[in-house]
């Protein structure tokens, strides 16, 4: 049976790469199956085909635009990252001896918003059980925030300052939104900011 007038450019049109406007929508669609994905599976259990079926598209599409399962990763992390790297400079630039409190209190406040936890808890869960998923995470971390902060520092040991201050909220952050112990899990989060900014703040510019 003939295909009717325009069916082959249609299949093709689906399978292949979106035209104009269409094409920024694929991309979301695909890193926000993505982000659920290895929300839910964590990385070694996500495949691309995998992420190409929750977003609709053909598995190819999704190698089109980002590569690599590791590059689809790196895709969502950075995007899970965008509301703390659009105030990043704000923590950064401010007093010095306040950027414990800023640090911490952008920090929790990403973990507390409904909307951007799921994504976190994706990578933080994928990079615990995955070294390619740490790697991406440690370069994301390192490149886009902890180098701001230890260059603002001037000091010495900037590095290992910056590095301690995120192992502080990292740390703290596995037990409450991952692991969930309590009474940690479900204290208040300003009780919790209020105890551990002094803390990082002391691994900043402390002795």
């Amino acid at each position: 049976m003939t295909d009717a007038p325009g069916a082959e450019k249609a299949r093709g049109r689906r399978r292949g790469r979106p035209p104009g406007t269409e094409s920024g929508d694929t991309r979301r669609r695909i890193l926000t199956a993505a982000r659920e994905e290895f929300s839910e599976r964590g990385y070694e259990k996500t495949s691309v085909r995998g992420i190409a079926k929750a977003a609709g598209v053909d598995a190819a599409l999704v190698h089109h635009y980002f590569g690599t399962k590791e590059h689809v990763f790196e895709a969502a992390v950075e995007v899970a990252f965008a509301p703390a790297l659009k105030i990043r400079d704000e923590v950064v630039q401010g007093p010095l001896d306040g950027v414990g409190e800023r640090l911490t209190r952008m920090f929790f406040g990403l973990w507390e918003n409904p909307v951007t936890r799921p994504p976190l808890l994706a990578i933080v869960r994928s990079a615990v059980n995955n070294e390619s998923a740490a790697a991406v995470f440690r370069r994301l971390i390192a490149t886009q925030l902890l180098r701001r902060v230890a260059d603002r520092l001037d000091l010495p040991d900037a590095d290992l300052r910056a590095e301690l201050a995120a192992a502080q909220l990292v740390g703290i952050a596995m037990i409450r939104y991952v692991i969930k112990i309590e009474p940690l899990a479900t204290a208040d989060a300003e009780q919790i900011i209020a105890r551990v900014a002094p803390v990082v703040q002391g691994h900043l510019t402390g002795p």
